[in-house]
């Protein structure tokens, strides 16, 4: 039996809806799901202006392009030769002329308003309570606390030791140790290069930015749900650039405490903080 245009219309529509549900269903806090379209879950007020920019942009567009569709569609039925056999030849049209001037501008200011505040939002940095010092090394990261004589090197899990964790980390994403924040503060994040352009890079945080040998970048993210947050490498710096992810483990203020005054013992089995746990445990 075959199906008409309508049903496979109607198919495609259940199967879009169908996608929408699952994109909503599969969503996970601070890393990536299966057959997810959007962008992932904000955990910082910066990404919750990305999201809102981007669901902006997106509604904006397309009701740009059902306009110039609908347009299309009046010349086309309007304006063939079989319906107006002979054309007007009117010229300099006022209201429209001033229309596709104003209106196309109105748009611009409309994007670049919220575009700038966006901007000045990521690059403002507010007065930090932690700041982190991340070097990207062929094909690892070292992390610094320079205000608490911390500093260590995260290296990507090898598979058997994913394995060994309950439950495993994404595969490609675990590492041995995470960076640990404390929730609700603002953490500065300052970046280098040890060898060659790296970029450290955390979706659900909202931020992107390079890191350079010889030069020093900075960025800013405020946590504002406990979790485990999962990054990237998103420079091509060498043959090991898909091994070098990032790792965030958001932790209350008194498992920050107790994590770092155990760092700062010299003990080797805190500086890897599970989730809700003691600073003193390790994965």
């Amino acid at each position: 039996m075959k199906m008409s245009t309508g049903q496979r219309l109607l198919g495609l529509a259940v199967a879009g809806v169908a996608l929408t549900a699952n994109g909503a269903a599969f969503a996970e806090l601070g890393q990536p799901a299966p057959w997810e379209f959007k962008l992932q879950e904000a955990a910082s007020p910066v990404m919750e202006n990305i999201t809102w920019f981007h669901n902006y942009l997106t509604v904006l567009i397309f009701v740009i392009t059902l306009f110039v569709l609908a347009l299309l569609a009046i010349v086309v039925v309007k304006f063939n030769a079989k319906a107006n056999p002979v054309p007007s030849r009117t010229t300099h049209n006022t209201l429209i002329e001033v229309a596709w001037t104003l209106i196309p501008v109105l748009i611009l200011v409309s994007i670049a308003v919220p575009s700038f505040r966006l901007l000045f939002l990521q690059l403002d940095i507010p007065k930090s309570d932690v700041t982190i010092k991340a070097t990207g090394n062929q094909w690892n990261w070292t992390y610094t606390y320079p205000d608490d004589k911390i500093e260590y090197t995260s290296i990507i899990l090898s598979e058997e030791d994913r394995a060994k964790l309950n439950p495993p980390p994404p595969r490609l994403l675990g590492v041995d140790h995470a960076i640990v924040v404390p929730v609700n503060k603002v953490i500065r994040v300052q970046t280098t290069g040890a060898d060659v352009i790296h970029s450290f890079a955390m979706p659900a945080f909202g931020i992107k930015i390079d890191a350079i040998p010889g030069r020093l970048n900075e960025t800013w993210f405020t946590a504002t749900k406990l979790g485990v947050y999962y990054g990237q490498c998103s420079e091509l710096c060498g043959k090991n650039h898909a091994f070098m992810p990032i790792v965030v483990k958001v932790v209350n203020d008194k498992d920050y405490d107790d994590w770092k005054k155990c760092v700062q013992s010299g003990k080797d089995d805190c500086i890897d903080v599970p989730q809700g746990s003691k600073a003193k445990q390790s994965s």
